[in-house]
Parts: structure tokens; C-alpha cells; sequence
């Protein structure tokens, strides 16, 4: 299993032609079932076409009513994003993956009443996509760095999250879904992913790759405190904000590195003991 996205999610693209979108799609298309997933694209101007095989409509709406799509993923210029996702929102999709960046804090509070209205969770904006191994990828992370596994991976790094999904490979061990977050703080908290992740049956531990920001820091600490089940390992740079924050996660039960080249041995070490320290 897995969280947000699998084999069955259906994808609408709103942007085609955006060069984010150029460039992101055939590998997401040629990835596991994406050419399965994928079903549709909005383009007003080439509404009625095909575009590597996708049908095109003028609107969310139509797309969603004609494909069953029930996830959006946003490529748009900046004047653009917010009216995007506000569309998707009021298509009722379950999710949408906003690639996009540009959308002012003004904007982003609008658009969240719209989210809140549908029931839409939003990835984003500027984030860098998810992915869930061997089924589909929607965004920039590496499909190929990553193995099927029970570890999830929730991160602001694209480097390091590719990093860490090929050092759980060195370990016998695999990723369940890497979620890349927005630098800026955007939706959804590490909260709210940490919870999805602890009601998937199949993600064994979490992975917590910064940076991070105090906010979430805190919310993620307390909620740890209560009696969170599942092991967690951290990694944060060593900025300086950041020793404190490392410090308060590690107090409460996350295992943590100063190093990300330790992230796979270290996730093996808390799931499986054979790779367990000896001194």
C-alpha cells in the first residue's frame, strides 16, 4: 500500500505545454502505469485533441466527468496557479499536486477556502511531487532511485531524498511513498503526512529529511510525545536553528543523523536488527 498517490490514482495535467510540464511528463508517463494513470490534459486553446495519447478539455470539470480522474497536478505560470487549483478544488478532485510556484500568501488564503469547501488536499504549491514506487510518479523526483519498500520518505530535499531511497536499496530495503514538500511551508504539514503514514499498514518507519520549520517542528514533537507507533528517522542540516530542532526530535524519540550518508543504515537499523550498531 501507500499514501496519496498508487496504480489507481487517475491524473488530470492542467499546463500543458509549460516547461516544468516538458520536461517532467515522458518520465512520468513511461514510469510503472503512468501511461495508465495519466488520462487527461486541459488545454482550453487544444481542447479535443490528443497530446501523447492524453485527451485534452477545455476544463477540470469535463476531464473529471469524462475520465474519472480524482487527482490534479498544476502546471501554470504564476498568474495562473492560484485560478488552477482553485479549478481542481471545485471539480471536487481528491488531491492536487501543485508543481507551479508563484501563488502570493493572499492567493494561497483564498485558495485554501476553497480546498476546505471540496475536501481537496493540497500538495504545494512549488513542491517537487511524490512518488510511489513501481505504480506512479507525478513531478521531478527520480522514479528510478527508488525500490517498493515500507519506508516513507517525506522531504524538502529532491538530492537527498533521491540519496536516502538509494541508500534503503544498499539495505534491502525500499520506499512505500516519497513525498516532496514545498521549501516555502507550504500544504500539507509534516504532521499531516506523518499521520497518513502511520494509517498505512504497509509503511513499516518514516524518514523526516529538512529542512523544517519551527511550526511543524513543534506540532510533529507533540504528536510524537502522544504515541506515535512507527519508528522515525531525521536528518536536518547543521545550521544553526537547526541543532535546536534536532535536539527536540531526538528527545522525543526520533532517531537521528548529523549525517546523510547514514540515513539508509540507520532507517535499517530501527526495522531490521541485523543492522543494528555494535558499540
Amino acid at each position: 500500500m501507500s499514501i496519496l498517490v498508487n496504480k489507481r490514482t487517475r491524473i488530470v495535467v492542467q499546463g500543458l505545454g509549460d516547461d516544468a510540464e516538458r520536461l517532467h511528463m515522458p518520465a512520468c508517463l513511461g514510469y510503472g502505469h503512468g501511461r495508465r494513470c495519466f488520462v487527461a490534459g486541459v488545454a482550453p486553446s487544444m481542447a479535443g485533441r490528443l497530446v501523447d495519447g492524453i485527451p485534452i478539455f477545455e476544463n477540470v470539470a469535463d476531464a473529471r466527468e469524462a475520465t474519472g480522474a480524482n487527482t490534479c497536478v498544476v502546471y501554470a505560470s504564476a498568474g495562473r496557479t492560484a485560478a488552477a487549483i482553485e479549478e481542481a478544488a471545485e471539480a471536487r478532485m481528491e488531491l492536487v499536486v501543485c508543481i507551479s510556484n508563484g501563488v502570493s500568501k493572499d492567493e494561497l488564503r483564498d485558495v485554501r477556502g476553497h480546498l476546505e469547501a471540496s475536501g481537496t488536499r493540497l500538495l504545494g504549491p512549488g513542491c517537487a511531487g511524490l512518488v510511489t514506487p513501481a505504480e506512479v510518479k507525478i513531478g521531478g523526483l527520480p522514479g528510478e532511485a527508488h525500490r517498493r519498500g515500507h519506508i516513507g520518505i517525506i522531504s524538502r530535499s529532491l538530492g537527498l531524498t533521491a540519496l536516502a531511497a538509494r541508500q534503503l536499496v544498499q539495505f534491502g530495503l525500499g520506499t512505500s511513498t516519497a513525498v516532496g514538500l514545498a521549501e516555502d511551508h507550504h500544504e500539507p504539514t509534516h504532521l499531516e503526512l506523518l499521520k497518513l503514514f502511520e494509517q498505512d499498514p504497509a509503511t513499516d518507519a518514516v524518514l523526516l529529511i529538512g529542512p523544517i520549520d519551527e511550526a511543524s517542528e513543534a506540532a510533529c514533537a507533540a504528536w510524537i510525545r502522544a504515541g506515535a507507533h512507527k519508528p522515525l528517522v531525521g536528518y536536518i542540516d547543521e545550521a544553526d536553528p537547526a541543532r535546536a530542532q534536532r535536539t527536540r526530535l531526538q528527545d522525543c524519540g526520533v532517531h537521528m543523523t548529523r549525517n546523510p550518508a547514514m540515513l539508509g543504515e540507520l532507517t535499517a537499523s530501527v526495522v531490521d536488527t541485523r543492522w543494528l550498531p555494535f558499540d
